[in-house]
């Protein structure tokens, strides 16, 4: 793996917002062509658009992203299919702090409410790396930003007969929602899916991303949601989702699920794109009690 240099010397922010964008690219988030601005970016992260410039430079370094004068920066249909070098901030990266926060609410070694001083005194980071961090975690829903100062954790459900009538419940209602009278696939959602999944499938361990496959395994889940044209479906996928967000990236650092979890979701996109409903969903039935059962 390659550490990115800059003349200017890249801030940890700038660093952990490239490798962000990076993993988006590359498990497919982010398909060929896809136009990024830096106003939509700096939305997106909740920073302002200077770190956002940055971080599209160290991307387009990388190959990954095309410029075009008075257009912008666009991910490059040239993207190679190899893994790509990931970026690392010195001494700890953006993803293992959030990894490391992760866990450590887990086994509650942090507390319900936290200010940044609060987290400074435990993870010796810059403020800035800290503070991409933060953000990171709020959009993924596992922490949220209190009206005044600090942050509020969600509270944490652990319980194991919570987390098994969970993957009861999702056993239902995604079994049921493929098999919808008005389920319609997507062929080309279907394709970008497969590619992501292929893609990450190609990676060495050592490059193996847990953050990439929580991501892609969320999209996932949510997209046969969506095909089943059924809005309370999608909102019960997307409810669980959220209720089980903490324990799965905690399971998705720590367990040898990810690989297997890939060729599954593989083997549903190729029973869907043969239009076997059927199969799908038995295949789906299959993907989540095993999910279940190794919790």
């Amino acid at each position: 793996m390659s550490k990115i240099k800059h003349p200017s010397g890249p801030s940890p922010l700038q660093l952990d917002l490239a490798n962000r964008l990076i993993q988006k690219i590359t498990t497919g988030e982010l398909p060929a062509g896809t136009h990024l601005t830096e106003e939509s970016l700096a939305s997106q992260f909740d920073v302002s658009r200077t770190p956002v410039k940055a971080a599209l430079r160290l991307v387009a370094q990388q190959e990954l992203l095309d410029y075009h004068v008075n257009s912008g920066y666009f991910v490059s249909a040239n993207t190679s299919p190899q893994p790509v070098p990931s970026i690392f901030v010195a001494g700890i990266s953006g993803d293992a702090l959030y990894q490391q926060m992760i866990d450590d609410r887990k086994h509650r070694l942090l507390a319900d409410t936290m200010t940044e001083t609060d987290f400074l005194e435990q993870y010796p980071v810059s403020r800035s790396l800290l503070r991409g961090t933060l953000v990171r975690m709020a959009a993924d829903g596992l922490i949220e930003k209190r009206r005044g100062q600090g942050w509020n954790f969600p509270p944490i459900v652990s319980a194991p007969e919570l987390i098994t009538e969970s993957y009861q419940f999702r056993i239902a209602v995604e079994c049921a929602g493929l098999l919808e009278n008005s389920f319609k696939a997507d062929a080309g959602q279907l394709s970008n899916s497969r590619l992501a999944h292929e893609k990450l499938l190609q990676q060495a361990e050592a490059e193996y991303s847990a953050t990439a496959f929580f991501t892609l395994n969320a999209a996932f889940h949510e997209m046969l949601a969506r095909f089943s044209n059924n809005r309370f479906v999608l909102q019960a996928v997307q409810q669980q989702n959220q209720f089980a967000r903490l324990d799965e990236h905690l399971a998705l650092y720590h367990a040898p699920r990810q690989i297997d979890s890939c060729r599954e979701h593989l083997q549903i996109i190729e029973a869907l794109e043969h239009g076997n409903k059927e199969w799908a969903s038995a295949l789906m039935k299959h993907h989540l009690t095993v999910a279940r059962d190794t919790k």
